[in-house]
Formats: C-alpha cells, sequence, structure tokens
C-alpha cells in the first residue's frame, strides 16, 4: 500500500542526551538497550545511529495515532518500569539530501523521566554529516500514522 506524506519545517534542538548515552540518568545508551527488543520484534535498527535526531516542529504539535510497530511492557532497564514504544517511518531533508528513518516515539504514559514537548518529534535515521543544533531541515511523515495539528 502506497503511503501519503507530509512535509514538515524543523530545527534540530537538544535533547535529554539518553539514547545516545551515557548521561545523567543512564550509565549507557538507552537505545542501545532497547535495539535488540524491536530487533526481536520484526523492526531491525542496527543500520542507523545509536542516537535520536531531535526536530522541533512548534508551533505545530503531533500526535501518534497509527504506528507500524508497538512494542508495549519493553523492560530495557532495572533502573525503572517497562516502557512502550512506537515507530512510524519518516524521512529527513537537509541540504538536498534525504535520510530514511523512523520516529521513534516512547509514549509518555509510561516514561518515568525526559518527557518531550509535544512539538519536539524524536526520530531515528543515519549519520547525517553536519548535523548541529539548529539545523534546518524537511521532515516528512506518514499521513496515517501521525497526525499534525496546530495549538
Amino acid at each position: 500500500m502506497q503511503k501519503d506524506y507530509i512535509q514538515v519545517p524543523g530545527t534540530v534542538v537538544e535533547g535529554h542526551r539518553v539514547a545516545s548515552g551515557p548521561s545523567k540518568e543512564y550509565p549507557y545508551s538507552s537505545l542501545e538497550r532497547q535495539k535488540p527488543f524491536f530487533k526481536a520484534g520484526g523492526l531491525d535498527l542496527d543500520r542507523f545511529f545509536t542516537g535520536t535526531l531531535n526536530i522541533s516542529i512548534a508551533p505545530l504539535r503531533f500526535e501518534m495515532v497509527e504506528p507500524d510497530f508497538t512494542f508495549q511492557q519493553i523492560a530495557w532497564t532495572d533502573l525503572h518500569p517497562p516502557e512502550d514504544f512506537s515507530f512510524s517511518p519518516c524521512r529527513v531533508r537537509i541540504q538536498g539530501e534525504e535520510y530514511e528513518g523512523f520516529v521513534y516515539y516512547p509514549h509518555p504514559e509510561t516514561k518515568i523521566r525526559d518527557f518531550q514537548n509535544p512539538s519536539v518529534i524524536e526520530v531515528i535515521t543515519e549519520k547525517i554529516p553536519g548535523m548541529r543544533y539548529g539545523a534546518h531541515l524537511e521532515l516528512s511523515l506518514d499521513l496515517s500514522a501521525i497526525r499534525i495539528y496546530s495549538e
């Protein structure tokens, strides 16, 4: 089935710095610990950078509505209870280059820390040369999976 994508402008912002880790919360990369669970469930993220791009689409917001993958009660650490995660394919376009990836969505109702602003979308993609905070890019999102709205 062909997917319909919406293009949304975004700006790279600093995140909580736990996905690529280590951080003050975790002595390891949270994403490195989570990837084997996702792979066992059919989503292989090994070709992507072990970290997330935090992309602000403000003043817009987003809601994950029909993700391609959802993983429930993933016990990836002994530091807090299990969490739920969802993923939707996306593309990042910057400086004339396009990179495939996934929107990475830790469900806020199962998180105990590091909550995201509803205008920030976390993306897992290939390592993008020269990526920096403040970079402007275009994010292509699957309309059947993600709803974009204004406040």
